[in-house]
């Protein structure tokens, strides 16, 4: 019985105690102190005591707004200008960005001061509405090869190295809701040491194409490449890759067959670097391909390694049954580089020049113009939201049924959060910086404003 209940218990038999004889006071007693657990004499003094009367209801305390509603509509236009990123590299990023964040919105200096001190976690308290409306899920298209399979070892053991050059690769399909024809891919490499990551788009999944682009990707790298590890994919596992790996000496690993945990750090690069822009529309002409390229040499590559912090795994600890992971400080790639004795000392010097010229407001700004220009290339009626369907795509939807993989109905969502600075798009899947909407018109998240 709690306090509440034993306060009523008492007015409900303080009458009657006061108004029965001696032995009936006795009974009544004991009952009490049996059902509240009060002390004999605590109970005589309250039942003694003056008429009890209800209690009035207790003010619920109030905690104040420690963070206005203008330092929380600048963190979210900081969190959409930087691509989503989790509350840890968030709060990394904030005195780097502070520069030009002070003289984009113009800063208080409380303002300021506000967003300096914010936590991770009350990052995550703040933007947690916004979170879930942006989720979506990711699938893919590699199929397993078998060429040169015994003569490509695999690596499943951890990386552990301590010098950059050891990547993993991997590619990531843009074909929509049909997979019939050719199509574009992009070519993803992630340096393991650094997180350094490279991306180029392809037409198709050629051995020449692929040799080709990273052939390119190669020379912008601003360390020499080591090492490859990819999956069982025939783009990778052929004479042409393995040759040119023999040549340049490059050491080329590859996962085990279907397990993608063997390629954790590419997997994740695929849907921060590239799916979370490009979405799941079809780019099938060499326009598109050419219009991808030119944002990923430019302004992406830039924006994500010069001026986005990541955290990479330090060790794991058991504590009980459980597994504890611990992460290091948050740092961008440009900075675990640029402590590296192996990298180009010309290619730093000139990446730090132009890191000081650029702005990532700028950036984030350019790269919302250039993915609106790529997105119209894509081929109409075969995105996620398209009415067309092949023949392929519409035998194959109706295997499926009502299961699960692109032929799934969405949950309808709803906007329950209204920012000043929020994303207007009804639809828009976290963390798809474009997507289409209801209307089949194109939506953009602004990450510049």
């Amino acid at each position: 019985m709690g306090n509440q209940g034993r306060w009523e218990y008492l007015r409900a038999i303080h009458g009657r105690y006061r108004k029965a004889g001696r032995k009936s006071k006795g009974a009544i007693l004991s009952e009490f102190c049996v059902n509240t657990g009060y002390h004999r004499k605590h109970a005589i003094r309250l039942l003694n005591g003056p008429v009890p009367e209800r209690r009035p209801a207790r003010p619920k305390r109030r905690r104040r707004l420690t963070y206005s509603q203008q330092t929380l509509s600048v963190l979210t236009a900081v969190w959409e200008a930087a691509g989503y990123p989790w509350s840890l590299r968030l709060r990394a990023l904030l005195p780097d960005w502070m520069p030009w964040i002070r003289r984009r919105f113009r800063l208080r200096p409380e303002i300021e001061q506000e967003l300096v001190k914010i936590s991770a976690r009350q990052i995550d308290r703040r933007l947690k509405a916004q979170k879930t409306e942006r989720r979506r899920r990711i699938y893919g298209r590699t199929k397993p090869g078998y060429l040169l399979k015994h003569q490509i070892p695999i690596k499943t053991d951890s990386w552990d190295v301590d010098q950059p050059g050891f990547a993993e690769v991997d590619l990531v399909s843009h074909s929509g809701n049909s997979a019939d024809g050719e199509f574009a891919h992009t070519l993803n490499l992630t340096d393991i040491h650094t997180t350094w990551t490279e991306s180029r788009a392809v037409l198709g999944k050629g051995q020449t194409a692929i040799k080709a682009a990273l052939d390119q990707v190669q020379s912008e790298l601003p360390f020499r490449l080591l090492g490859l590890d990819s999956d069982n994919g025939s783009e990778f596992i052929n004479w042409h890759l393995k040759d040119w790996c023999e040549r340049q000496q490059i050491q080329l690993t590859r996962g085990r067959p279907y397990k993608k945990d063997d390629n954790a750090h590419i997997e994740q690069k695929n849907w921060t670097h590239v799916r979370k822009l490009l979405g799941w529309e079809r780019y099938d002409r060499p326009e598109a391909v050419e219009a991808i390229n030119d944002l990923y040499r430019n302004e992406l590559r830039l924006w994500l390694n010069l001026f986005l912090p990541s955290v990479k795994l330090a060790k794991k600890v058991r504590v009980g049954s459980k597994l504890r992971r611990r992460y290091d400080g948050p740092r961008t790639p440009f900075e675990r580089v640029r402590e590296c004795p192996q990298a180009d000392r010309k290619r730093i010097a000139r990446l730090e020049e132009l890191r000081k010229r650029l702005d990532p407001f700028d950036l984030a700004k350019a790269i919302d113009r250039k993915l609106e220009r790529i997105y119209h290339l894509a081929h109409p009626g075969l995105g996620p939201k398209g009415d067309e369907r092949t023949a392929v795509g519409a035998k194959q939807c109706e295997r499926r049924g009502n299961g699960c993989g692109k032929a799934a109905a969405w949950k309808p969502r709803t906007n329950r959060v209204s920012t000043p600075l929020g994303n207007p798009a009804k639809s828009a899947g976290f963390p798809l910086s474009h997507s289409r909407g209801d209307d089949g018109s194109s939506v953009t998240l602004s990450t510049a404003r």
